[in-house]
This record gives C-alpha cells, sequence and structure tokens, in this order.
C-alpha cells in the first residue's frame, strides 16, 4: 500500500462524506419496535497508526456509524449484530463470528482509499465526489451485512456468496426514495467503472490466473452486474447505464432482477419491519450533499 498523509481537500471530503451521513438528524424520527436497535451494536475502534485519528475522530464526530444502526432497524435480527470500524493493516472489509458473535468490519484502510480514488470533480454524468464516497461506503457496508443475514437468517445460496452479497447491497440501495438510488447507485459503480477505463486503454490487459480463482468476482464483473440490476429495476432512471451493457446482456436485465426480487421476498424480507422500512426508505438520507456541496 502506497504511503500518504492527509491533505486540507482529503480533510474536506472526509467531513463532507461524514455529514452525508448524518442527514437524518433533521428527518422525522424513525419509529422502533421490538427493541430492534438493541440487536445492533457499533464500535470505533481506536487505531494504532496515528494517521488514522483524524478520520477516526471524524467519524464519530458526525456519527457515521449511528446511522448507518439507523438504516439497518428495520431488521428483525435473532441475535446481536456489530458493526465496526477499525484499522486492518489491509485495504479491506468483511463478515466473520467473531467470538461466535456476528460482526462486520469496515477497515479505515479501505475508507482511506476510497477518498484517494474519488473524481476530483463532478463527472460530464453528473455523479459528484460526494456521491461516489457515500455511495461506496453504504454498498460496501450493505455488502457485509448482506453476509451477516446470510448467516442469520440461514438463507440458501446457489453459486458464490459474495456474488449474492453484491446483489444484496445494489438491491438495498435501488428501494431508497426521492432519487437517491440513482445517486447511490451512480456513487457505488465509481470505483468498479475505473476497472473500464483501464481495460479501454489496453483491451489486452492480462489478468493472473489467481484472480479467476478468488470467490470475488472480477471487478469488471461486479460493474456490469451492478449495472444491469439497476437498468432492469428501472430502465428509465437508469437508462444512461444501457450504453455500458452489450446488447447480449441488457434485454435479461429485467428477469435477472425480477429473480433477485423473489429471493429477497422469500428470504430476506420476512425478517423485515414493514411499516419502519418504508420510513427508512423514504427518509433523505443525501439532503446534506445538497446542502453542503464539495467545493
Amino acid at each position: 500500500m502506497s504511503s500518504w498523509r492527509w491533505t486540507a481537500a482529503t480533510v474536506v471530503v472526509i467531513g463532507a462524506l461524514l455529514l452525508n451521513l448524518a442527514a437524518a438528524q433533521s428527518q422525522p424520527t424513525v419509529p422502533q419496535s421490538g427493541g430492534q436497535l438493541d440487536r445492533l451494536s457499533i464500535v470505533y475502534v481506536p487505531p494504532n497508526n496515528s494517521g488514522f485519528q483524524e478520520l477516526y475522530d471524524l467519524l464519530q464526530q458526525h456519527r457515521a456509524l449511528e446511522k448507518v444502526k439507523e438504516m439497518l432497524s428495520p431488521f428483525q435480527l435473532p441475535e446481536q449484530l456489530t458493526i465496526e470500524t477499525t484499522e486492518c493493516g489491509a485495504v479491506n472489509s468483511y463478515y466473520q463470528r467473531k467470538n461466535f458473535k456476528p460482526t462486520v468490519t469496515i477497515c479505515y484502510e479501505f475508507l482511506k482509499r476510497i477518498l484517494e480514488l474519488l473524481p476530483n470533480e463532478a463527472t460530464p454524468a453528473g455523479l459528484t465526489p460526494t456521491d461516489a464516497a457515500v455511495g461506496q461506503f453504504f454498498w460496501v457496508t450493505f455488502h457485509e451485512v448482506g453476509h451477516a443475514a446470510f448467516d442469520m437468517f440461514n438463507v440458501p445460496i446457489f453459486g458464490h456468496e459474495e456474488d449474492a452479497a453484491d446483489n444484496f447491497a445494489t438491491f438495498i440501495m435501488l428501494q431508497f426514495g426521492k432519487g437517491q438510488a440513482r445517486r447511490l447507485i451512480n456513487g457505488a459503480a465509481w470505483a468498479w467503472r475505473a476497472y473500464l477505463g483501464d481495460y479501454q486503454k489496453n483491451p489486452v490487459l492480462q489478468t493472473r490466473l489467481a484472480a479467476f480463482a478468488t470467490d470475488h468476482g472480477l471487478p469488471q464483473e461486479r460493474f456490469y452486474n451492478l449495472v444491469c440490476l439497476a437498468f432492469g429495476a428501472n430502465s428509465q432512471e437508469f437508462a444512461d447505464l444501457a450504453s455500458f451493457l452489450p446488447p447480449t446482456r441488457s434485454p435479461n436485465c429485467s428477469h435477472e432482477y425480477q429473480t433477485l426480487v423473489r429471493a429477497f421476498r422469500q428470504e430476506i424480507r420476512p425478517h423485515i419491519d414493514q411499516e419502519q422500512a418504508r420510513v427508512i426508505l423514504d427518509t433523505d438520507w443525501l439532503q446534506e450533499v445538497e446542502d453542503k456541496p464539495i467545493r
């Protein structure tokens, strides 16, 4: 991992990202049922590397994990789930049972890498650096929560669990209202799309065989899967994404999304408080992006 240092611009981007996560402070209070928030624990683990101290302080100051906890509150969990941010020694995020307790870990190294790869300014398609940061943060968090849901709800899975967790994260983001789904999906796709740019520059891009052997899909595959599900969910709202899809894939995207809908309704929806979920999905979590855009 390359060396790095905090700059004023980086701090501004981090602050904007975390302010976005705190946007719900001005939103109506989400009703709680059955003490479900007690089944969700959050932990900010102090970093050993002083280079992460400012990030650690900002996460706490802006209550980033508290907002994630609130967004996940409709899930009726059968046991305690902990979501933690911590220093990992590698760019990573993962789910595991730590001392037999379900735990989602988001690494400070991963959050730092997100910030390093943001666009410098809004793209011609309208993607802002803030949307790219927030979209990737939520997507990776929901991805790991997907692993936790499969485990705790005993969900049967055909194929790679990593692909299923990708689809879980994408599906959750597509349900948000007030135009947020569009912005979150575009933001989540930002990092994967960068790999397409590399391929377009060098169509004979060599890939190590080990990349094909991993249980994670290649970045290009994950990009196309995400884009296809979004286009299949709403071909009008995500019409521009069709330009990325080959004509052999796009006609099947609606079927792919409906297959995901059926699986989610059967395996995950019974564990969700529907009334509370409607409040969460109708909350404008990205309001701060409009109130305090990144310069």
